[in-house]
């Protein structure tokens, strides 16, 4: 499709929200408008795109976004849309609005659904915003960083006090399926010890290790715990007082992390995923997730980042990769193994600089 046949865009955001939306829905409109194409904000993901919540944007319509967290254009879960009869409606509005493609922001249900759109005539290219940093695709994903800093700067906190009262605390921390959150967190405070869900926790090894640590004079002790290992976190609160004799508290900061102002990092990479997205959808390009890779951004068919996503998850179903070649399929398995050696790597120097 050429440029010349793109006179309106439209741009949603859906799943959980994530500081750094609003920095890529205003690159997003400010992209396209500066190229001749108007852009219609779909407020509420894609329930407000069956229900016709739709209303064109301009450049003051993005001013002072860009310092805020969450998403202007707000967000939903909509099962709906999973539907034949949400279909439908979403492409009646589409149809009704003159919208001839999309930029959806979110993460794998979100890039789901625009593949749906796509391949029902409506182009989308989809942006990767989760704080979870779960998608394999791409090394960053918007809001990761910032919600990775906000729980540093809360743990921070939380050390104070444990140095005061000579104590353990024990914090869970976002992040689903993903151990990203944790590890940098556990890395970047200093913890302890970090327990994750993709690799093993050698649970009475640190234990071993606090009780060293304290009889050596240490007062003041981190672990902290990604949500992909439910329940845990409490149950290892417990269980370090009760093998150690440290005083031990747990804390859980929950979606407090998935707010505030976005770090410089979120604002570049939603402002620079925006302006790439815009520019693929009108030189005739969809399906495809816009990517940060050491440090470019690229692009990728939607499709296959789904199936990498679940290769690198150990979530693959017969047949998801019948339609590849081998030699794709190869490189694919390629690109998790360097992915999870770096994530290994990285838990590595958090074991080894935690004593």
């Amino acid at each position: 499709m050429a440029m010349k046949e793109f006179k309106r865009i439209g741009i949603l955001t859906s799943g959980g929200d994530a500081p750094g939306m609003n920095a890529a829905i205003r690159s997003v409109v400010r992209t396209a408008i500066s190229r001749g194409v108007e852009c219609m904000g779909i407020y509420r993901g894609y329930r407000g795109l069956i229900e016709g919540d739709i209303k064109l944007l301009d450049m003051r319509s993005v001013s002072n976004i860009i310092n805020h967290g969450g998403t202007v254009l707000y967000s939903d879960r909509c099962p709906e849309f999973k539907t034949e009869e949400g279909m439908r409606e979403a492409i009646a509005n589409c149809r009704r609005f003159g919208i001839d493609g999309i930029v959806a922001i979110g993460g794998d249900g979100t890039f789901r659904g625009a593949t749906d759109l796509t391949e029902h005539g409506i182009p989308c290219v989809a942006l990767p915003g989760t704080i979870d940093n779960d998608i394999t695709s791409t090394d960053y994903s918007i809001g990761f960083d910032t919600a990775v800093n906000t729980t540093i700067e809360m743990v921070d906190r939380l050390r104070d006090t444990c140095e005061s009262h000579a104590r353990c605390n024990v914090v869970e921390v976002m992040g689903r399926d993903a151990g990203d959150i944790a590890l940098e967190t556990a890395i970047a405070v200093g913890a302890s010890a970090v327990a994750i869900k993709e690799i093993p926790f050698d649970e009475a090894a640190v234990l071993e290790d606090l009780r060293i640590s304290r009889e050596k004079g240490k007062r003041n002790f981190i672990i902290v715990v990604s949500e992909g290992v439910p329940g845990y976190a409490e149950q290892l609160t417990k269980t370090v007082e009760e093998k150690t004799g440290i005083e031990t508290r747990f804390a859980r900061f929950a979606h407090v992390v998935r707010g505030g102002s976005p770090t410089l990092r979120d604002r570049m990479l939603g402002s620079r995923v925006g302006a790439y997205a815009v520019e693929r959808l009108l030189e005739g390009m969809s399906n495809l997730v816009i990517c940060e890779r050491k440090g470019e951004i690229v692009s990728m068919d939607i499709g296959e980042a789904l199936i990498l996503d679940r290769m690198y998850k150990d979530k693959l179903k017969d047949g998801d990769l019948e339609k590849f070649a081998p030699e794709t399929v190869a490189n694919m398995r390629d690109f998790c193994k360097q992915k999870f050696d770096a994530f290994k790597k990285l838990y590595d120097l958090a074991y080894e600089i935690s004593r």
